[in-house]
């Protein structure tokens, strides 16, 4: 019998792309989807993509049956007052917001304004980004998701840092409007939002916070623009390496990130010329994969990094789908092995 799977918090975006995957995920089976405001409704009610192909509705979270895994797709500071029941109902759990993220709750304190209200529980959690937790991941029971932001950053950084080469950075990222969620905001109203270029977070970004616990204390400046884009991240990284580093030619860039992603199968390294050349969201639309590039300048003193994802999918959904094939030992692509769309 194949793995029962549920959503809690079904009815944003997040929870519309995880449901589906799921739905067609070639080795779970989606039992049921929970959001209070929408009960009883069907998911096409939400998601109109999946109309015609699943009889699901929309349960009360109260009605959840167990199941094997249980995600969390709620709004960020609402799993964790509900840890104990959520945890109750599932042998595996992932949760997709913020909650969990980050292991100390000082920390958490820090970035979130506020203590955690389940202080205890952080540590059981592992950061539930494949490329750094593989091992962690296998078999895990409690998993948090990543901030799409924190992700572009370090994946796009994590060969630099882990050898050693990375002085600082300067992380300049441009943000599409999913990130908002799926309730309006002033800054997400369309009116407002159509043909923007505005910065919102010129010195620092709470993302940045998983950057520092996944990289180290490495001084990492990050700017993050909302641009007219629904889906997408895109990074601009400006690396200045560590003398050990001397870095003088493209190809030592090219064969530290080769050692490090070669294996990786939602990695990929572009290079050579054409329009793609570099990274670009827009074709990497529904798909789990991160596509990074890079630069460097006249005398290796500033090496150009440049990543993008899908910030619904490689930033939210889909490492989460990733994570829990790791968790229930099925082969870690199984129901994300798609490209994006071209033309769109």
């Amino acid at each position: 019998m194949r793995p029962a799977v549920s959503i809690v918090g079904g009815s944003g975006y997040l929870g519309g792309e995880l449901a589906r995957l799921l739905l067609f995920h070639p080795g779970v089976d989606l039992k049921q989807v929970a959001s209070r405001r929408l009960t009883g409704r069907p998911l096409h009610s939400a998601h109109p993509n999946l109309r015609g192909l699943t009889d699901l509705r929309f349960c009360e979270p109260d009605q959840l049956d167990p199941c094997d895994l249980l995600f969390l797709a709620l709004p960020h500071g609402l799993a964790a007052g509900r840890i104990e029941t959520y945890a109750a109902l599932a042998q595996r759990l992932v949760d997709c917001s913020a909650d969990f993220r980050l292991r100390d709750p000082e920390s958490y304190r820090r970035w979130y304004g506020q203590a955690h209200p389940a202080p205890d529980w952080l540590p059981r959690f592992v950061y539930g980004l494949p490329e750094r937790h593989r091992q962690e991941l296998r078999g895990a029971r409690f998993v948090s998701g990543v901030g799409c932001n924190a992700t572009a950053v370090n994946l796009a950084l994590a060969p630099l840092a882990d050898a050693g080469w990375l002085e600082r950075a300067v992380a300049d990222l441009k943000a599409g409007s999913s990130q908002a969620g799926a309730v309006a905001r002033p800054g997400s109203h369309h009116p407002e939002r159509s043909g923007a270029v505005r910065v919102y977070s010129p010195t620092t970004h709470r993302h940045l916070a998983e950057v520092e616990a996944e990289l180290g204390l490495l001084p990492v400046h990050m700017t993050v623009t909302a641009i007219e884009m629904v889906r997408g991240v895109h990074l601009t990284a400006h690396c200045f390496p560590s003398p050990q580093a001397a870095v003088e030619d493209l190809r030592q860039v090219w064969e530290l990130y080769r050692q490090q992603y070669a294996r990786e199968p939602f990695i990929r390294l572009l290079g050579g010329r054409g329009l793609y050349r570099y990274p670009e969201p827009k074709i990497l639309a529904g798909s789990n994969y991160c596509d990074i590039a890079f630069a460097l300048d006249a005398g290796g003193r500033r090496v150009v990094v440049m990543a993008a994802l899908d910030n619904l999918m490689k930033g939210g959904a889909g490492s989460a789908v990733q994570a829990m094939n790791l968790m229930l030992g099925l082969e870690e692509t199984a129901g994300l092995r798609f490209p994006g769309l071209h033309p769109l």
